[in-house]
């Protein structure tokens, strides 16, 4: 399976426009540029698309570990948080942070935590983080 996405800029580092868009659609023509990366600005930058896809994967990724163990959530929210750190002369994703809580009838919080780690540990995403970035978790399990 591959799917596209694609990114367009003009102009210098600061003063350039960019866009992103996906073979989707979700995301056509967004906006994204220094501003938005560095300075708050409007409009996306990667490393929130890069959180954005993190926290998809994981969800899903627990979500496959709860039905493999017979359960199902009610509701899983994710948030990722991504770290970009200054790295000599350039930058680099130092960290990436999921936060995650659930509502899973039938289960335990060691149990929820058990299967949430195995989750981060197989998403996909996060294998494509391993050894290169720190990957941590927390979890707050709802009964």
């Amino acid at each position: 399976m591959q799917k596209t996405a694609s990114a367009k800029w003009s102009g210098g580092i600061k003063d350039g426009k960019g866009y992103i868009s996906t073979q989707t659609g979700v995301l056509k023509d967004a906006p994204y540029g220094f501003s938005a990366r560095f300075e708050g600005g409007p409009g996306t930058n990667p490393e929130e698309l890069i959180g954005a896809a993190h926290s998809g994967c994981f969800t899903m990724a627990l979500s496959l570990q709860l039905t493999q163990a017979g359960l199902t959530a009610e509701s899983i929210e994710t948030k990722s948080t991504v770290t970009l750190d200054k790295d000599g002369d350039g930058f680099s994703i130092t960290a990436c942070h999921l936060d995650v809580t659930a509502k899973v009838p039938g289960t335990d919080k060691a149990t929820f935590e058990k299967l949430a780690n195995a989750a981060k540990e197989g998403c996909p995403v996060s294998k494509l983080f391993a050894g290169n970035t720190k990957i941590t978790l927390k979890t707050e399990f709802v009964s």
